[in-house]
């Protein structure tokens, strides 16, 4: 029983996957912040490219 307590708690196999899960959110972090910096510029063009095709499909 001792060797499987100890076995356990040198087992490094999960820290790998707790790693790359950390690096996504903090990768999902800097889009959110990069994305709510730059919120007006993107509502601005979506909004001309929807005029856009707006004034193209009527006759």
């Amino acid at each position: 029983m001792k060797a499987a307590v100890i076995k356990f708690l040198n087992d490094e196999a999960g820290a790998s996957a707790i790693e790359y899960g950390l690096i996504a959110g903090m990768v999902a972090i800097a889009i959110i912040a990069g994305l709510t910096t730059i919120r007006t510029q993107l509502i601005a063009i979506f909004a001309a490219i929807g005029t856009a095709l707006t004034t193209a499909s009527t006759p």
